[in-house]
C-alpha cells in the first residue's frame, strides 16, 4: 500500500459488474483514499453509448462500494483539471489506454505535478458492453 496517497479513477460504471469491483479493489489497495469519478450520461456518449443506468443511480451504486471513499461526477475528459480540483497522487486507468498518444500526453502532464499513472488490466470476458450485447441477443431471440 502507498501510505498517505490519494488515488483517482474514472469510469461510466454502467451495469456494475465484477470488473468494476476488481478495478476499485485494486485501486484502493494502492492508496489510502480513493476518489472515483463517474462519467455523466452526456460525456459517456463520447464512446457512442448511452448508459442503461441513469447517472444519479450510477453515482449511488459506486458510492455504496466499500473500496470507494469519495464519488464525484466526471463531466469532461480533462484529467489535469480533475487533478487541479482533487489533488490526487496516483491515477488508475485501464490498460487499454496504455501507450496511446492520448495517455502519453496525459501521463507527461500529470508527471510534472508528481502524479503517477498506474494501468490495470481489464477483467477478461466481462464489460457493460458484453452484458448489453448479451441482453440484446436474448431480447431478439424472444421476438
Amino acid at each position: 500500500m502507498v501510505h498517505g496517497k490519494i488515488g483517482y479513477t474514472t469510469g461510466v460504471f454502467d451495469l456494475f459488474h465484477v470488473g468494476h469491483v476488481n478495478l476499485l479493489r485494486n485501486a484502493k489497495g494502492m492508496c489510502n483514499h480513493l476518489i472515483v469519478g463517474v462519467t455523466s450520461d452526456e460525456l459517456a456518449q463520447y464512446k457512442n453509448k448511452k448508459p442503461v443506468i441513469p447517472f444519479d443511480q450510477r453515482l449511488e451504486v459506486v458510492r455504496s462500494c466499500k473500496y470507494v471513499d469519495t464519488v464525484v461526477g466526471q463531466y469532461d475528459m480533462d484529467k489535469f483539471a480533475a487533478w487541479q480540483k482533487l489533488k490526487f497522487d496516483v491515477m488508475f486507468v485501464g490498460d487499454d489506454w496504455h501507450n496511446t498518444d492520448k495517455w502519453k500526453k496525459i501521463e507527461a502532464q500529470l508527471k510534472k505535478v508528481g502524479v503517477k499513472v498506474v494501468y490495470f488490466p481489464y477483467t477478461k470476458n466481462i464489460s457493460s458492453t458484453i452484458i448489453n450485447e448479451f441482453l440484446q441477443k436474448k431480447r431478439d431471440e424472444l421476438k
